[in-house]
């Protein structure tokens, strides 16, 4: 660990400590994956040991297959956000996995009850959409499922094999490494080392339970749409596959995987117009790539 990590690990705690008996939002992105999942998963658990209870919450659907069953097998408590939750019983709000611009509606609303953003907690390109009071963006990392399983192998927490709770959070992290980091190819020192540490309390069955469901019809369907409108440029893969149901998003990047595994292809990009409970048209899209120079970050905003 450098020593800004050593501080960090330390000042999460000292935050927590200073709000103890505190009730907190969890706030995901829009569409939370297994990264995101766990992460707010392990800080639930964290902020336990500190008397602060938290709720999770999310704007959007989980249709993925593996995530639905993450949720289901490790036993997390999601609240889907529609509108008419009261905001002003939470004492602060903390970010995992995102810093807010892909959470805006409930953003907005935290900002009309006045809750204070008190945790951002991510490993993508900083952003300046909240000013929180603690704030600990690791760019190195490729998950932040793996800033999370940092806290619990250096904090207080004592990690115990014989307790459900660590070995659920363990599970759940570790498959938000994997995800995150497309199957520890793009994984960072970092990573390996808390999916090693992990390692020692996660459930494999579980695990492999979580990571081998079996892909819907609708999945397939637009894999093949995919398949029969791809374009292929030098080594890259692009496909738009036109309209498809809200419910269908997370087949989207299933699709891109898929593409990824032709023959001489390095990146794949497959989008679509997803058509939301409120009649509005979006350009969802995802990118994947095994060319270790290609910045998908980078890449997508030029």
């Amino acid at each position: 660990m450098s020593t800004d990590e050593a501080r960090a690990d330390l000042a999460i705690e000292e935050m927590l400590s200073a709000h103890r008996g505190e009730r907190h939002l969890i706030v995901l992105h829009d569409f939370p994956d297994p990264d995101a999942i766990s992460s707010a998963l392990a800080h639930q658990i964290i902020s336990a040991a500190y008397e602060i209870r938290c709720d999770i919450i999310y704007c959007g659907k989980i249709s993925h297959q593996q995530n639905i069953a993450l949720v289901k097998l490790v036993d997390i408590t999601l609240m889907r956000f529609d509108g008419s939750q009261e905001f002003n019983k939470y004492s602060g709000a903390v970010f995992v996995d995102n810093q807010g611009t892909t959470a805006e509606e409930i953003v907005k609303k935290l900002e009309e009850a006045e809750v204070p953003f008190l945790f951002v907690v991510d490993h993508h390109e900083s952003q300046q959409r909240l000013e929180p009071a603690f704030s600990d963006i690791r760019r190195d990392f490729g998950a932040t499922a793996s800033i999370y399983a940092e806290y619990l192998e250096h904090g207080s927490i004592r990690m115990d094999k014989s307790r459900k709770e660590h070995v659920m959070v363990a599970t759940a992290l570790t498959h938000g490494i994997i995800t995150d980091t497309n199957g520890f190819i793009r994984a960072s020192a970092e990573d390996f080392h808390a999916a090693a540490f992990l390692s020692r309390f996660r459930d494999a069955d579980v695990l492999e339970q979580v990571m081998n469901q079996a892909r819907s019809k609708h999945t397939m369907k637009v894999i093949q749409r995919a398949l029969e409108n791809r374009m292929t440029v030098e080594n890259y893969s692009i496909a738009g596959i036109g309209y498809l149901r809200d419910d269908d998003r997370d087949a989207i990047p299933q699709a891109a995987d898929f593409l990824l595994t032709e023959e001489n292809m390095h990146t794949a990009i497959v989008y679509g117009i997803v058509s939301g409970p409120d009649e509005e048209e979006v350009i969802v899209g995802s990118m994947r790539t095994v060319k270790i120079t290609l910045d998908p970050d980078e890449f997508l905003k030029e």
